[in-house]
């Protein structure tokens, strides 16, 4: 595409589940492993769903991926709101995925749920959510990637400025 710019993403990702005899059974091994992208300090700690024999401490794929897709409307909305001089003064979201994990084992994301909660400073500017939600939904590069439905359901809580 004209005027596209080109970005990667590479992170490290290490297995750290051996319990002594790899995976010489399906119940021999933990599902724990690590990734750290560049010079961050910590590694997100990460296994497979408690479902598949995973560590429910740990985050896992399918959480990522939920979280991933919240994130980044998030991070579009409240750029959109800034440059249109509409002030949050407070985000939060409970993003639902939903998967469906077929016979033979594989599976796969059927839909996931924004529900974002927006407090405004400003009671007159809330009429203009809905399109910037809409904007930040199309923005999103990664509702912009994946194959299944994204919703988005916002809610917005008005404060009145003193």
């Amino acid at each position: 595409m004209a005027g596209s710019r080109n970005h990667t993403y590479q992170l490290d990702l290490k297995w750290t589940g051996n319990r002594g005899t790899g995976t010489s059974s399906y119940t021999a091994y933990g599902r724990n492993h690590e990734a750290i992208a560049g010079s961050k300090d910590a590694p997100l700690l990460l296994s497979a769903d408690r479902t598949f024999r995973g560590d429910a401490a740990r985050y896992s794929p399918e959480e990522l991926l939920v979280v991933s897709l919240s994130s980044c409307h998030m991070l579009w909305f409240l750029h959109l709101c800034a440059d249109s001089g509409v002030v949050v003064t407070d985000y939060t979201d409970a993003p639902i995925g939903s998967m469906v994990e077929n016979p033979d084992g594989s599976g796969e994301f059927t839909s996931v749920t924004l529900r974002p909660r927006v407090t405004l400073s400003d009671l007159s500017r809330e009429g203009e959510l809905e399109t910037l939600h809409h904007r930040a939904h199309d923005m999103c590069f990664i509702a912009r990637s994946v194959r299944f439905a994204v919703n988005v359901e916002p809610r917005t809580d008005l404060v009145k400025t003193l």
